[in-house]
């Protein structure tokens, strides 16, 4: 079969490469592993975002997970970041969220959390890619097979917990929420509604094939016009499983992951609530982010690309805030993983506590300029050995001096490397890049498969 798990679980296009009949073995040797934990409940709790798929597939993998004698407790439609709260604060053993997040309909994925609320380990995965199908010795029967509640009790005590998130109560600000007809749709509202802040809903209308196709966080577009049109104080869009938010201010302007960090440490530095003083980006984060940190007395830590990257730097270094571009942002005191409603909840609670709409804060900083070029290439293997490329490359940091950067990496998955390249001024960041370009088209062969102007973009 090759290797089941990528980065974000197992994904596919529901009943082709994802079929109940794998989801039901993914249950079973799951359920299997965690039998053989010591000391971890032989419980599961899972949940599913609005996909037509979901239930299909959710009921096979709890099928799955009873037939070894795990019992099985399904949340259903919920934001993963309630899977995660469950999972750490009550007597699970694992927790499985059945979504492929920002991907289209069709597509469906099933990704499992340890009961700390963090992905399973590698070894944890390689034990259930090397147990699927594998016939059972024995099989548990009557009072031993393990049974499938669908509760709603805990979806209340993580919401409860949301609400006490913020002591100061929403009452005054006018939030418009793009839920992307996704696992947000009730919760990611009706906490805003229940803190007293009037809002402005769209994408709340699901329908199992809807999801992520008219907005959400990765087509900003829809909340920007929203809270444009509406002069909300705040625009909040969450992706399909409301694992991350981006935001929009009454001008209609992207407010994405660096600018989200950045209003939240200047605030927390400013009252004290920024112990270490620091920030953990990727390398795709904004000079113009680092530079206003700087001035702020707050050091910006870069990872590569990848969530996993983050959180181990602030584990490294204590931190209480990174993430990516994209709105994927974690905040270790309240979970080790990302959480849109944490994330749109932490914002809200500063524009309240400083009494200023999120328009107000939108000139903190400008970002330098920054693109992505995408070079299809005819030969990957070997670009980083290459002589002419590295030196090309070290002639654009020397040209860019503390002016900007450059970062040339591989697609893990794709013929293409990926030339990002930032400055102070337009002119030289095109000239820089313009320059990289040739050198590397010219050594490896190849085309330029896309531009993109990442200035003020999602980026990650």
């Amino acid at each position: 079969m090759g290797k089941l798990f990528g980065t974000d679980g197992v994904r596919g296009v529901a009943n082709e490469k994802l079929s109940p009949e794998l989801a039901f073995q993914i249950g079973q040797a799951a359920g299997r592993w965690l039998i053989a934990q010591p000391d971890i409940p032989n419980r599961v709790v899972q949940g599913r975002d609005t996909r037509r798929s979901g239930a299909m597939l959710g009921a096979a993998l709890a099928a799955g997970f009873c037939s070894v004698g795990v019992d099985a407790v399904s949340l259903g439609i919920v934001p993963t970041g309630c899977i995660s709260w469950v999972a750490r604060h009550q007597e699970y053993g694992l927790g499985a969220v059945i979504s492929a997040s920002h991907n289209p309909a069709p597509d469906n994925g099933i990704k499992l959390m340890t009961s700390e609320g963090t992905k399973i380990s590698a070894e944890g995965e390689e034990f259930i890619e090397s147990h699927l199908g594998a016939t059972l010795e024995s099989r548990p029967t009557g009072g031993s097979v393990g049974l499938l509640t669908t509760p709603r009790e805990e979806i209340s005590l993580y919401e409860d917990w949301l609400l006490s998130l913020v002591p100061e109560k929403l009452d005054g600000l006018t939030v418009a929420i793009d839920a992307a007809h996704g696992a947000a749709y009730e919760l990611g509202i009706r906490v805003f509604e229940r803190l007293g802040a009037k809002v402005i809903s769209t994408g709340t209308s699901p329908d199992g094939m809807n999801i992520n196709e008219e907005g959400g966080a990765t087509k900003p577009g829809t909340i920007q016009d929203l809270t444009q049109v509406h002069k909300a104080d705040l625009g909040v869009a969450y992706d399909g499983d409301a694992d991350r938010a981006v935001f929009s201010d009454s001008e209609g302007r992207l407010i994405n992951g660096d600018r989200t960090m950045a209003i939240w440490c200047a605030h927390w530095a400013k009252h004290g609530g920024l112990d270490p003083a620091a920030v953990v980006g990727t390398v795709m984060s904004n000079g113009g982010f680092e530079a206003y940190m700087q001035s702020q007395g707050i050091w910006v830590h870069r990872t590569d690309v990848g969530d996993k990257y983050v959180s181990a730097k602030l584990r490294e270094i204590g931190g209480r805030v990174g993430g990516e571009q994209s709105g994927h942002i974690i905040f270790p005191e309240h979970g080790p993983t990302g959480d849109g409603l944490v994330t749109a909840l932490q914002i809200a609670r500063i524009l309240k506590r400083e009494g200023r709409p999120a328009v107000d804060f939108y000139g903190d900083f400008e970002n330098w300029p920054q693109v992505l070029v995408n070079l299809e290439v005819a030969r990957k293997d070997g670009w980083n050995l290459n002589e002419a490329i590295q030196s090309a490359v070290k002639s654009a940091e020397e040209s860019l001096g503390s002016r900007g950067r450059v970062n040339l990496r591989a697609s893990g998955t794709q013929p293409i490397l990926r030339v990002m390249v930032e400055a102070d001024e337009m002119a030289l960041r095109d000239e820089v890049t313009d320059t990289l370009v040739g050198v590397v088209l010219g050594e490896l062969g190849g085309t330029i498969y896309s531009r993109v102007d990442l200035t003020h973009a999602l980026g990650d």
